[in-house]
């Protein structure tokens, strides 16, 4: 018994504060969003358990359809964006750019946006798009005799996704440039001696090779699509009349605006039901299983 107290005695000591925050600040919020989302808790504070009736009112909820459809339409496109784009930006700096000094000047400006604060991020675009004559758009219209516009008013999810997109590239191009780095320059050699155009390498080397982190850049940008809202709260604050509105931001509106806790957290529950189903359908369409069994041969 001594011995594995022994044993466990510094992991516990090194471990414990970490894993009691962690159950402090992820499990313990989880499990009340979970039971909040079966009571009527509003501003009072005072709540009782209902059964269903919210997750009744959130299917009847007459604005639902719409705020699914800006959901899939928001989530869709900005994935596409964050990994096939930021998959692009990662060859053109690893792949195609050869001066290390180039693509590293050019990595780190894209990078920036993502090292400002979100609402120094939101402001540019809100400044950008300003429908007034003061907004960066309509100055440089105005130069040329053409009318403002205004298409945060008109365009709502095509101003948030081209944001989100943007930022949200980034990431996508370190992970894929770190990963198309660690292929051995051995086959990009042979590959040019054999005369290969620059498709058939891209396509039959580097893809396979960063098939891992293709997969958790899609996974991670997919999950945190659906959970984010921060920059549509800035820029659009779902509006105009639920535009740009999405689940995650409807749920924090429902909440933090309604006071209506209950119901709030049962869009939350939703949308962690829906975070699971994505999941498994891209574990299953990436083919997992089939990927980590050569590993585990070799």
């Amino acid at each position: 018994m001594k011995t594995v107290i022994n044993k466990w005695k510094l992991p516990a000591v090194m471990l414990g504060p970490f894993l009691i925050l962690i159950f402090l600040f992820f499990f313990v919020p989880v499990i009340l969003t979970g039971i909040l989302a079966f009571t009527n808790m509003d501003s009072a504070m005072n709540w009782e358990f209902n059964r269903l009736l919210n997750f009744e009112k959130l299917f009847s909820d007459p604005d639902i359809s719409l705020i699914l459809r800006n959901t899939l339409l928001y989530v869709l496109f900005t994935l596409c964006i964050n990994v096939f784009f930021g998959l692009t930006l990662a060859l053109l700096t690893t792949y195609f750019m050869k001066k290390e000094q180039f693509s590293l000047l050019f990595r780190t400006i894209w990078m920036l946006p993502r090292m400002t604060p979100p609402v120094i991020y939101a402001l540019l675009w809100i400044w950008f798009f300003d429908p007034s004559e003061y907004g960066l758009l309509n100055g440089i219209r105005s130069l040329f005799g053409l009318p403002p516009v205004n298409i945060i008013g008109t365009e709502p999810m095509l101003i948030i996704i081209l944001a989100n997109g943007v930022i949200g590239a980034s990431f996508g191009m370190i992970i894929f440039s770190s990963a198309i780095k660690s292929i051995p320059e051995d086959l990009f050699y042979a590959a040019n001696i054999d005369g290969a155009p620059h498709w058939s390498i891209i396509k039959d080397i580097i893809m396979p090779a960063i098939r891992w982190p293709f997969m958790f850049v899609t996974l991670w940008q997919l999950l945190s699509l659906l959970t984010s809202y921060e920059y549509i709260l800035l820029i659009t604050n779902g509006g105009p009349l639920n535009e740009s509105e999405v689940l995650a931001l409807y749920s924090y509106h429902k909440a933090f605006q309604s006071f209506e806790f209950g119901y709030g957290a049962a869009i939350s529950l939703v949308l962690v039901v829906i975070a699971l189903v994505c999941t498994l359908i891209l574990w299953k369409l990436f083919k997992v299983k089939d990927m980590i069994g050569p590993s585990r041969i070799d």
